[in-house]
């Protein structure tokens, strides 16, 4: 199965923000896929990227970043279906 990330409407966002740590949430599935998606953002915007290992089930599922330092200036969520707006 492949999954459109729209990887550059996530880079022009970083961009547009100026976020300097984004944090990265992925499902299960696309994980494996995380490394790969981490440089390409790195390299195309000036923010470094973390991914959050934690679960990931759906939209409300967002991590909890309380404990993280320093905080990310922008979180990335993704999901395996379409967002219907």
């Amino acid at each position: 199965m492949t999954y459109e990330l729209e990887l550059r409407k996530v880079v022009n966002s970083i961009k547009k923000a100026k976020a300097k740590l984004v944090l990265l949430q992925l499902p299960e599935a696309i994980k494996p896929r995380g490394t790969e998606i981490t440089k390409l953002i790195e390299k195309e915007t000036n923010a470094k990227c973390i991914i959050w290992m934690g679960t990931c089930f759906g939209a409300c599922d967002l991590p909890n970043i309380e404990n993280i330092k320093p905080k990310p200036d922008m979180i990335i969520h993704w999901g395996h279906t379409r967002f219907k707006k």
